[in-house]
């Protein structure tokens, strides 16, 4: 086995493809952000970043995308907003993490939306999160009948809403895959509006996020492609999304909604048309992606498993790595885990957000 280390794009067309063929047998679901053109995206704006080719009796065994920052710390490629992690191994690779973290030269390697299934990495894990996500490998209509079911307050409601916005706001128009960029921006004020509102740092704000979302609106491959959802209430838009789509999965990412439309749940309808029209284009599953939200458990049908946590190597650096990390993640645990707590804490987030917009 050789292990040889290089910047994404420095991987050349052959490599490419065996990192889709890899990724195709791992029986996994299809999901964008472990592709190879999310990983060169980020390179794009995250000069850390770099990819552990493996090789195997001659041939592509595994590809490893990873950051690289001080110390020999590394995180996943993203990390922030990549919701799915992880290496592209062959089935059946016999291969140590902490032999691959040597021949990176890194300490530690963090993770946060670690994909289940990833053997070499899941013992590291220290918590275990659920991704509620949205089968509409049925087509549309068999969603719908589910969702009557399930949550029959929560669907009538939310068509009711949609009519009245059709009524009282104008004629509604949904746009599966809107290429217009000026969209695509008022999203990102939307969101950034949000964020701030809740008290929450404000992802858009970071240069290299914002600019690797426009740069994946721009992107159009079979297995990893920036899809831009827009709801209009006449020609005006009221919610938007944007995403990662492959042939069969769409990752939801960032939703948000114009707050002058909120009485009429805008986000809700976003998210059913979203659906209607993923099932239309022959996508199975929307992945709404961690984190706990009424929304999520009002529209899923299932759910993933993804986890958070680390891997080291021993040694003063790695331990390093824990006293500045560990500590800090253990305090969210402790809050999140803690309904009370994470009640008091979602109120302190919003009062910071009050005293913002004054």
């Amino acid at each position: 086995m050789h292990i040889r280390v290089v910047k994404p794009g420095e991987l050349d067309e052959g490599e490419i493809e065996s990192w889709r063929e890899l990724r195709a047998k791992s029986g996994s679901p299809a999901n964008p952000f472990m592709e190879p053109e999310f990983t060169l995206a980020v390179a794009g704006v995250r000069p850390g970043a770099r990819v552990a080719v493996i090789t195997d009796d001659g041939g592509p065994a595994g590809f490893f995308p990873y950051e690289r920052g001080p110390f020999g710390h590394g995180r996943a490629i993203g990390l922030g907003v990549s919701d799915c992690q992880g290496a592209v191994l062959r089935p059946g690779l016999r291969l140590a993490s902490r032999d691959l973290l040597r021949a990176c030269a890194l300490s530690a390697w963090e993770f946060d939306n670690l994909e289940a299934g990833q053997t070499l990495f899941v013992p590291d894990g220290v918590e275990e999160f659920a991704s509620p996500v949205i089968d509409v490998g049925e087509g549309y209509a068999a969603y719908e009948e589910r969702l009557r079911a399930q949550s029959p307050k929560f669907h009538r409601t939310t068509t009711a809403k949609e009519r009245k916005l059709g009524r009282q706001a104008g004629e509604t128009r949904f746009v599966f895959d809107e290429r217009d960029p000026a969209a695509l921006r008022t999203l990102m004020e939307w969101k950034s509006a949000q964020y701030r509102r809740t008290g929450r740092r404000d992802r858009f704000a970071q240069e290299w996020i914002s600019t690797l979302v426009r740069r994946l609106h721009a992107t159009r491959t079979p297995g990893c492609s920036g899809v831009l959802s827009v709801l209009y209430a006449a020609d005006r838009p009221v919610a938007a999304h944007f995403g990662l789509r492959s042939r069969t999965v769409l990752s939801c990412w960032f939703p948000s909604y114009d707050t002058e439309f909120a009485k009429y749940s805008p986000g809700l309808v976003l998210h059913l048309r979203m659906a209607e029209a993923a099932a239309a284009e022959g996508i199975g599953m929307l992945d709404l992606g961690r984190g706990a939200a009424e929304y999520k458990e009002s529209l899923k049908t299932g759910e993933l498993r993804v986890h958070e946590g680390s891997s080291t190597r021993p040694g003063a650096r790695a331990a390093l790595y824990w006293l500045s990390r560990e500590p800090a993640r253990r305090a969210h645990s402790y809050v999140r885990n803690r309904p009370r707590l994470a009640g008091y804490a979602q109120k302190t987030l919003n009062q910071v957000g009050r005293l913002r917009a004054r």
